[in-house]
């Protein structure tokens, strides 16, 4: 590893700083283990009728987890979303249940999401639409995000949350939205006060005519900026602007467009870890 390469990899350090179980135990629905939980969150769950066996916290009826959540968000464990998610063993397996988005971190599960890279192509060079983040975000309120980001709520698929949040966020017309490229599935595993987040990003990148304007819809994002994408190469390798897993995304469009050599060993070592391997030692 180069020096060059460390401000890059310290991005990817901090979305994989989860090691499992790291004494968390697991979360069953049935035979299928679904997450992981904290010890301190098993007493609550026991007495709501998960059962431990072991060291492994079964719930047999997956129809119950969704109200279960809601229970214990009602008790202030945390903040129910009203939105509820696919609960899965596997990224790609058959739907077990369905939970609110503000409990997937206590349970540990999966979680899809979808990040597009808005792209401009211009006699000046390429350009990326970046959108600031609205200021009562319970997460990473203000900081820098890509033109389109949404979790992938229960019964849409990548396609359609992409149009849902594009029309939502930036107000794209679904014909624009329906030209996205899916070009990377990044994962990761990070611990946070909020919990464990096991997320999988679907990546697309979006080439967009210089006459597009996003507009902010839903008061999610305040503002878009047209950036050349050598500006956004150096705040992501010098600052922390951007929400902490908008720099994974960015890393990966960096090593595709050529701004990292992904044929070097620091190029092949981003992709390593961007491919969902465990950083272990790589940044110290």
């Amino acid at each position: 590893m180069t020096p060059s390469i460390a401000p890059f990899l310290r991005h990817l350090d901090a979305c994989n700083n989860a090691d499992l179980p790291g004494g968390r135990l697991p979360f069953l629905l049935g035979s299928a283990q679904v997450g992981w939980i904290a010890p301190g969150l098993a007493p609550e769950l026991e007495r709501r009728g998960v059962r431990r066996e072991g060291d492994r916290l079964i719930l047999d009826d997956g129809r119950r987890l969704l109200s279960l959540g809601q229970e214990m968000a009602s008790d202030g464990l945390f903040r129910d979303r009203h939105e509820p998610f696919d609960v899965r063993a596997e990224p790609d397996g058959a739907v077990l249940a369905q939970l609110d988005r503000g409990a997937l971190p206590s349970f540990g599960v999966l979680a899809d999401g979808v990040h597009v890279n808005g792209i401009v192509e211009r006699a000046d060079g390429t350009h990326l639409w970046v959108g600031r983040r609205a200021p009562d975000k319970l997460l990473d309120p203000d900081k820098l995000d890509h033109l389109i980001g949404g979790g992938v709520s229960a019964g849409y698929d990548s396609r359609r949350t992409l149009a849902k949040e594009g029309a939502e966020e930036c107000s794209l017309p679904a014909e624009l939205a329906g030209q996205a490229v899916l070009v990377a599935t990044i994962r990761y595993a990070m611990a946070r006060p909020e919990g464990l987040r096991r997320d999988r990003l679907l990546c697309f990148d979006l080439v967009l005519p210089e006459s597009f304007q996003p507009v902010p819809a839903d008061g999610e994002v305040v503002s878009f900026t047209l950036l050349p994408l050598a500006e956004v190469f150096r705040l992501v390798r010098d600052t922390d602007a951007f929400k902490f897993n908008v720099n994974l995304v960015l890393i990966d469009l960096f090593l595709r467009h050529g701004l990292i050599d992904p044929a070097t060993s620091d190029g092949e070592l981003l992709r390593h870890y961007l491919n969902g391997s465990s950083l272990g030692s790589a940044t110290r």
